[in-house]
């Protein structure tokens, strides 16, 4: 099965320290050498974020962030497992940010 972790971090703390992104980049390399990361990537800050808004009959582009918060996704990875315990496994192991969120993939 395919899942999409999501790491959530507080846009208020900064960047993560060198030792930490060193971690993250060793946790990263080891998980795609074994298959089990399939894609993803560091995202920009959500304040250098556009969102489109559907609401009428016209879209509304609008700088910045979606909702107000201090938590922001700071990245992703799209694994390939066998199940949830898998991916929970993975997840257990991240080294960077304070939460992650996995969520299944829709199968096309």
């Amino acid at each position: 099965m395919r899942y999409v972790l999501m790491f959530v971090g507080d846009s208020s703390q900064g960047e993560p320290e060198g030792a930490v992104m060193e971690q993250v980049g060793q946790w990263w390399e080891a998980h795609s050498r074994s298959g089990e990361i399939v894609g993803g990537e560091r995202l920009h800050p959500a304040s250098r974020s556009t969102t489109v808004r559907h609401e009428g009959a016209t879209p509304t582009v609008l700088d910045g962030p979606f909702a107000e918060t201090k938590e922001e996704i700071g990245g992703f990875a799209v694994i390939e497992v066998p199940d949830l315990d898998a991916a929970l496994g993975l997840a257990k192991t991240w080294p960077g940010s304070p939460a992650v969120e996995i969520r299944p993939v829709w199968e096309m």
